[in-house]
């Protein structure tokens, strides 16, 4: 017993526990939004995000306990499983109930998942190797090593693309850029890269999005014609929600419109408005905090990292996290048009519940195993990605 309170102690004493109960303070607060929400129907989502969190801390713990440096070191395993997971997509994808995209696989018990948010996972680790073998070759400066970049980028994103999940592309995009700005890629390069997605608006427009990714994007300008229609719907009631709120909300399991399910996927992408109903902007900002807290606390531990992959790694997961929440606020505000993506911790759905623990254990493994001796360490021998400081 004592040998046990003795591991336990030196785990938190290694890991970062301030990143833990911020963690577990978000999970909390999701599990009373989505308690309150789930009054409006008969399906208990408040039972399948326990148990997805469940699974997720127990994963977490357990990558942030394994060396992420073994991971790293076995980055083509991390590659094989992304590459699988989009394969059977298009062997047993379906398209589940409040989407347009058919990016989900269904599970015996009436389950489902979207392997994106598992192919996120993989693209961390394998984007992380990538990037810290090119700071070995000083060749992140150099075209062919951007170039290189980018194609390894647009690999996940162009097949995310084929199965509709746009949304998702923007999230792999984002988390492409931060990354390769952190590693020091030129800014040049991405002055380039704006003029080209410049030039290639009217391509995108015509080609690459259909009627209605259109329409979401024009409900944005003309919401006195269509916010009452059809594609500004879900928006105007998620602003009329959170206006409703004022400073304190209506209270708790309180809110009327939360009540009667008058957003629409309020569980899912639009969890914020139940926030801004039910507990005001003081409910708001408190929300916004703790992810804020959450992603701080990451790019401290990405700073702290004495080593490229373990710095890469925290990047990788800051964007990941930092992207999917301005792009939810930015959606349920009517900033950006809706484009189906959750709020990290806070949504019901296991899959991006799950994703978000398992990427929070890799950034705990970062900083667990950040003192180890590299000689003992299980990864190869004479390695010179170990940063000078």
């Amino acid at each position: 017993m004592k040998r046990v309170l003795a591991n336990i102690y030196e785990y938190f004493r290694q890991c970062d526990t301030v990143l833990w109960l911020l963690t577990l303070t978000a999970i909390a607060y999701s599990f009373l939004l989505i308690a309150s929400m789930q009054r409006s129907g008969n399906y208990s989502y408040l039972r399948t995000q326990i148990a997805a969190v469940s699974v997720g801390i127990v994963a977490a713990v357990f990558i942030s306990i394994a060396d992420y440096r073994f991971l790293i070191r076995k980055w083509y395993i991390a590659a094989i499983v992304g590459i699988v997971l989009a394969g059977l997509v298009f062997v047993f994808g379906v398209r589940v109930s409040g989407t347009d995209d058919t990016a989900w696989i269904n599970l015996p018990g009436g389950f489902s998942i979207q392997p994106s948010e598992f192919i996120k996972i993989c693209f961390i680790i394998t984007f992380s190797k990538h990037l810290s073998w090119l700071k070995e070759k000083n060749m992140t400066e150099k075209f062919s090593g951007v170039l290189s970049l980018a194609v390894h980028a647009m690999i996940p994103m162009a097949i995310i693309h084929i199965q509709g999940d746009d949304g998702t592309v923007l999230i792999f995009a984002l988390m492409f850029l931060i990354m390769a700005f952190t590693a020091g890629v030129q800014l040049r390069y991405f002055a380039i890269l704006g003029g080209l997605l410049v030039c290639a608006i009217p391509i995108i427009w015509n080609v690459f999005m259909n009627e209605e990714h259109r329409n979401r994007v024009l409900a944005l300008f003309d919401l006195d014609g269509n916010a009452l229609t059809n594609y500004g719907w879900q928006q105007y009631q998620g602003k009329v929600s959170i206006a409703s709120g004022e400073a304190f909300g209506s209270g708790l399991f309180n809110g009327q419109r939360v009540e009667h399910s008058i957003v629409p996927e309020q569980e899912n992408d639009f969890i914020f408005t139940v926030a801004g109903e039910e507990l005001g902007f003081v409910g708001c900002i408190a929300l916004l905090l703790l992810l804020f807290f959450i992603v701080f606390k990451v790019i401290l531990n990405a700073k702290l990292s004495t080593e490229f992959e373990g710095k890469y790694i925290c990047c990788g997961v800051f964007a990941m996290i930092t992207s999917q929440t301005v792009v939810n606020i930015g959606m349920v505000l009517g900033f950006l048009p809706v484009v189906g993506i959750t709020l990290p911790l806070f949504s019901s759905g296991g899959t991006s519940a799950l994703s978000t623990l398992i990427s929070l254990g890799l950034v705990q493994s970062v900083r667990y195993h950040n003192t180890d001796d590299m000689n003992k360490a299980f990864v190869r021998r004479g390695s010179t990605n170990r940063i000078r400081m």
